[in-house]
């Protein structure tokens, strides 16, 4: 069982940041714990102690084992910040329930988040797309990416995906800022959940009496009004779906955009091909390179077992690391630590693995198809308006990437 203070003077510290001379790459004590027999533990913020999972196999091992339990109700799941602390008592999304229920929900939603619903949406998202670069071509160098493309291009298509009003994007573009924020107190991220929850609610509320064509109706009308959902867990699937459905992509398409402007060749490899399979496999590669969701996997183990020999006993709490599971040669035995967007990187983790594998990597695997090389070829010349060293990185967050990034063409 993890106790407060398992001998945690000899464990070192998680999570650690990722390394100034190479931002792109996970830290690198992972890298050294990857290559090492068992697994590491690790001390927390308050002193308790977890597993890390850093190797690819024993990545797919973790999340597909019934016997490890993602319930986020469980006081053993560790809470990598005081906030994550602070969330205990809430009413938890899906992705932090464990089948039956967690499946049960999930199959609600899982209609809209096909391969083949991502591909009704493309032109779609490519006319938001076209639109987000005419804007920003017209206001004229230099720019944001972030706010002017990364951010917007996203929160518009899962705005509209789930029938919130884009208007509201300051509102819950920042209360998802902070709900990711690592560093900050548990009073201020406990008052914005309620805020974010108190909005989405009254935005149900009033859905219930005028649906659109939306997701949100639908769950309402089909799922609410049945009885098979709560307006409780409809607000919290709300604010995971809105939260997620932006963040993840707007991180990747900034992230991305600035390794590409670091490898040139890989660049203009994606910027001058038109060949969907070509872009298909960049986009993989990015999202294993990449890696943004680090700090986010958490599980906890419900009885004793062994994983990669190592023993871990009932209320252990193991912590899996998807950006050093990306870069291990049993996923990728050519050069892992290099971008190539030649390699076959399919099979990455960036989106997990197993049964709360990431619902929505149909459409976030669409948007990132559609917007990286749009912006590469309608942006020629692009390249960074500071130095590389002046930008800054999101180290203190739950998905990784850039507060922002000045551009110019």
């Amino acid at each position: 069982m993890t106790t407060p203070h398992d001998h945690a003077a000899v464990h070192p510290r998680f999570p650690q940041a990722r390394p100034a001379s190479c931002p792109f790459d996970p830290p690198e004590d992972y890298r050294d714990w990857r290559l090492r027999e068992g697994m590491q533990r690790v001390t927390l913020w308050n002193g308790s102690t977890a597993w890390v999972v850093t190797r690819f196999e024993d990545i797919r091992a973790v999340l597909s084992d019934p016997r490890i339990s993602a319930d986020g109700r469980n006081p053993g799941l560790p809470r990598l910040s005081a906030a994550g602390q602070d969330q205990t008592g809430a009413e938890p999304p899906f992705v932090r329930l464990d089948d039956p229920e967690h499946a049960r929900q999930r199959r609600m939603l899982t209609a809209d988040f096909t391969a083949k619903r991502a591909a009704a949406l493309r032109p779609q998202v490519q006319a938001l797309v076209d639109d987000a670069l005419d804007e920003m071509i017209v206001k004229g160098p230099p720019a944001d990416l972030v706010t002017d493309f990364a951010l917007p291009v996203p929160s518009r298509v899962i705005a509209v995906l789930l029938g919130v009003p884009y208007e509201d994007h300051a509102f819950f573009q920042q209360c998802s800022n902070t709900l990711l924020d690592m560093s900050l107190p548990s009073d201020q991220v406990r008052e914005t959940s309620e805020h974010f929850s108190a909005y989405l609610h009254e935005l149900i509320a009033k859905k219930a009496t005028d649906p659109g064509d939306d997701l949100l109706s639908r769950l309402l009308t089909e799922r609410v009004d049945t009885g098979d959902l709560t307006r409780r867990q409809l607000t919290s699937m709300a604010l995971l779906m809105l939260i997620a459905g932006h963040e993840t992509t707007a991180n990747t398409i900034a992230l991305g955009t600035l390794a590409l402007l670091r490898h040139p060749r890989q660049l203009a490899l994606l910027r001058d091909t038109e060949d969907p399979a070509v872009v298909g496999r960049a986009v993989e590669e990015l999202l294993r390179y990449l890696s943004v969701v680090e700090n986010v996997v958490v599980r906890v183990a419900a009885e004793d077992l062994t994983i990669a020999g190592q023993e871990i006993r009932a209320g252990d709490g193991i912590i899996v690391s998807l950006p050093a599971g990306n870069r291990d040669t049993a996923l990728l035995p050519d050069r892992p630590d290099v971008l190539d967007l030649t390699h076959n990187s399919r099979a990455h983790l960036a989106f997990g693995f197993g049964v709360h594998q990431c619902l929505g990597q149909n459409l976030a695997r669409m948007e990132l198809q559609v917007a990286i090389p749009a912006l590469l070829r309608r942006l020629p010349h692009l390249k960074l308006a500071i130095p590389f060293d002046a930008v800054p990185f999101r180290q203190q967050m739950s998905v990784y990437g850039v507060t922002r990034l000045p551009v110019t063409w």
